[in-house]
């Protein structure tokens, strides 16, 4: 089978339905788009709530130059602690420097000005009691000790901020699979339609002798290229959104730390290619064996 007959009859199909094709490429395009913008805001949202992961309701940074005893002090305070304090964990610089690095991934210059020697190490407390107020004094006594740099608490604004990007997490999510599902059937109507538009062909075909695969082909071509072409806007919409919306977010003092790595980004576009070739070859091949006998 030639190239040159699979470009030409693919294009054929195409140009014959071109309104069901745009129709089939722009659902194929939001519900990917929808759905890489939920991934990304996910991973967003992680890097943003990344300290507090665990229960986390205060962390203790101290001065990088704390001395030994200092440090000891804190930790023999928490270990006393024990009604008061389900657990901790203790973060060296060394440590704070690798979580910063990736809280950073896509910003070298920045990692590259920074030595963890000027990174506070800090203790990451998950309290018995999730009362505001109990928090707030469990972690007074911590804030004039020697040593310590600051206290700083997860705020309720953060928690209900994580709440929120679930949810919309989970709209988004929910849209994209029903647009999908959409999708998958437009595209299966646009090859049925090609291949009605055409069965006199297809009758003739088969009558000097044309295989089932040779007529078969460059209907799924054409169904592949409704899935890529979609999979491909949406991916052009997620480097879109990484450089020109997340940067405005992130300028809003409580998203400070929404980060969405390039790295991030790329991996996603493609797995949204993947899943639009996908799509499109199961759209168009359904029509081709169960609603045409060739």
């Amino acid at each position: 089978m030639r190239v040159e007959y699979l470009i030409r009859e693919t294009g054929t199909n195409l140009w014959r339905n071109v309104w069901l094709t745009v129709a089939a490429v722009l659902t194929v395009f939001v519900c990917l788009a929808l759905f890489g913008v939920s991934i990304l805001v996910g991973k967003g949202a992680d890097s943003l709530t990344s300290q507090w992961k665990g229960g986390i309701e205060f962390i203790i940074f101290m001065k990088p130059a704390a001395t030994p005893d200092e440090d000891t002090a804190i930790r023999k305070v928490l270990d006393e602690s024990g009604s008061e304090v389900k657990s901790y964990k203790y973060l060296d610089q060394a440590a704070a420097y690798e979580e910063f690095k990736k809280l950073f991934a896509d910003k070298q210059e920045l990692i590259d000005s920074i030595s963890q020697n000027v990174l506070p190490p800090s203790y990451r407390v998950v309290p018995v009691d999730n009362d505001a107020d109990a928090i707030a004094q469990l972690g007074k006594q911590f804030e004039d000790k020697p040593g310590v740099y600051e206290v700083r608490y997860a705020s309720e604004t953060l928690r209900n901020l994580e709440s929120l990007t679930n949810l919309v997490r989970i709209g988004l999510l929910a849209a994209a699979l029903i647009l999908l599902a959409v999708a998958v059937l437009l595209i299966l109507n646009t090859t049925f339609t090609a291949m009605m538009s055409r069965r006199r062909e297809i009758e003739v075909m088969k009558l000097v002798g044309a295989t089932n695969w040779f007529i078969r082909i460059p209907y799924m071509l054409e169904g592949l290229v409704h899935g890529l072409v979609g999979a491909a806007g949406a991916a052009g919409v997620l480097v879109g959104v990484n450089k020109w919306l997340f940067p405005k977010v992130q300028r809003i003092n409580l998203f400070e730390y929404f980060r969405v790595t390039s790295g991030e980004v790329w991996s996603t576009s493609l797995m949204l290619l993947a899943i639009g070739c996908l799509v499109g070859v199961i759209g168009s091949t359904f029509a081709v064996w169960r609603y045409l006998d060739v």
